[in-house]
């Protein structure tokens, strides 16, 4: 008898995939114009294609395609080592390994800690992509708020307490987090530091958009404030700083975690990408990654002040929003009339407008923030960023008028019905 049913693993109904992926095939799918406020990515025009195409011409011998060692080829780890000794950033060969991208790095933090009903705190809102990853391991979620300074670390102790144990992991963004945009606070930094201390916590400390800073004063990293921390498991990447089609990254962990982490990369995929990697490698070498980072920088905060600017433009006290000092996203929120719709309903109506974002439900495992949403600025140049707000706005006025016109039936009935209630 042939079967008819699958024999699933009882973890696949924790594999709930990322709303943010997910955008991209749909706005492939989509034949009118769209402007991409979605997807985290860097501006195109920004990526350095044709010096990419001038290196890869050079180091892309036949060497290069084939396997290379699963804790990262000897060349990129010592440029990499090179470039964080010269923005105060110093760690160790045996402390970093190279990736496939951020994502693996955080997948190799869940595999490496995470077992299942293992207490995981992430901030509120959050990367879903994150959030995903502790979930497919089996962790439970703890939700904690953030301000204008990052994560609320003060309420930790309280939110410890009534969940009754001990976080196993930390989870935060600290610079320019995703999908806020804030900051954690030096004091902050130091107050978690001393918290996952005194439980025993590891802090996943997440930070694909630290390099990219465009104002502001720098703020210490956690491993700059703890080094050699063995609760310290850092995740970077190059997805943000140069290109995501790159797909190379790494971790910067306690020195009797990678052979651990050794042997967890090579049960996923035996290496990260070689040509990726010597490609890499050789644009630091060239002192191109130091210039590419300033360049950056003058491309990214006009685009976050003409989203500001064309946020008040066209919706005026109906928005209020964060003001970031780098990285790529304004968290938005809706005001006044605006803030009775749903940002997840309203986005089949934004993307009919002709504009794309993250509704702020899927950027949090309870499902909140239905009044809020991610916009990316880094995308975008200035005018298509005003056409975007532009469309966004219409996209709302459109949703109130059928708000109200759905409203209007029931009103006049209840009009009618107090009307015969006083004959």
């Amino acid at each position: 008898m042939i079967a008819t049913t699958i024999p699933w693993a009882l973890r696949t109904d924790k594999l709930v995939g990322s709303v943010i992926d997910s955008s991209t095939s749909l706005l492939a799918a989509q034949k009118h114009d769209i402007v991409r406020f979605a997807m985290g990515s860097p501006a195109t025009e920004t990526v350095p294609a044709e010096l990419f195409s001038e290196i890869a011409a050079t180091v892309l011998t036949a060497d290069a395609m084939d396997y290379a060692a699963t804790e990262g080829d000897p060349g990129l780890l010592d440029a990499l080592l090179g470039y964080l000794d010269s923005v105060g950033e110093p760690s160790s060969a045996e402390r970093i390994v190279i990736t496939s991208g951020g994502m693996q790095g955080l997948d190799l933090a869940c595999k490496l800690f995470v077992d299942p009903g293992d207490l995981v705190i992430v901030e509120s809102p959050t990367y879903t992509n994150g959030t995903a990853t502790v979930l497919s391991y089996g962790g439970d979620v703890l939700e904690a708020p953030m301000d204008a300074d990052g994560l609320v670390v003060e309420a930790l102790p309280d939110l410890v307490e009534a969940a009754g144990r001990l976080p196993k992991i930390i989870y935060v963004i600290p610079n320019f987090q995703n999908p806020s945009g804030t900051t954690m606070s030096l004091a902050r930094r130091k107050l978690l530091l001393e918290l996952a201390h005194g439980w025993g916590s590891v802090i996943l400390d997440d930070d694909p958009y630290g390099l990219l800073r465009f104002e502001g004063d720098h703020i210490p990293s956690f491993q700059s404030l703890s080094p050699n921390d063995p609760l310290l498991f850092s995740v970077r990447t190059f997805s943000k700083m140069i290109a995501p089609g790159l797909r190379v990254g790494w971790v910067d962990a306690a020195p009797e975690a990678r052979q651990l982490l050794i042997n967890a990369k090579q049960a996923m995929d035996t290496c990260t990408n070689l040509p990726g990697q010597r490609m890499i490698a050789e644009f630091i070498r060239r002192g191109h990654l130091a210039t590419h980072l300033r360049s950056l920088s003058a491309v990214y905060r006009p685009r976050k002040i003409a989203m500001q600017r064309s946020l008040d433009k066209y919706f005026g006290d109906r928005i209020s929003s964060t003001d970031p000092e780098g990285g790529f996203f304004l968290w938005a929120t809706l005001r006044g009339d605006a803030a009775a719709l749903s940002t997840q309903a309203l986005f089949e109506v934004a993307l009919a407008e002709g504009v794309a974002y993250i509704p702020g439900p899927a950027l949090s495992v309870g499902g909140k923030f239905e009044d809020s949403l991610r916009l990316c600025f880094a995308s975008s140049s200035p005018e298509r960023i005003d056409e975007g707000v532009k469309r966004l706005a219409a996209a709302v006025d459109k949703s109130l008028s059928i708000r109200s016109l759905d409203s209007a039936p029931r009103n006049a009935h209840a009009i009618r019905r107090n009307a015969d209630s006083t004959r």
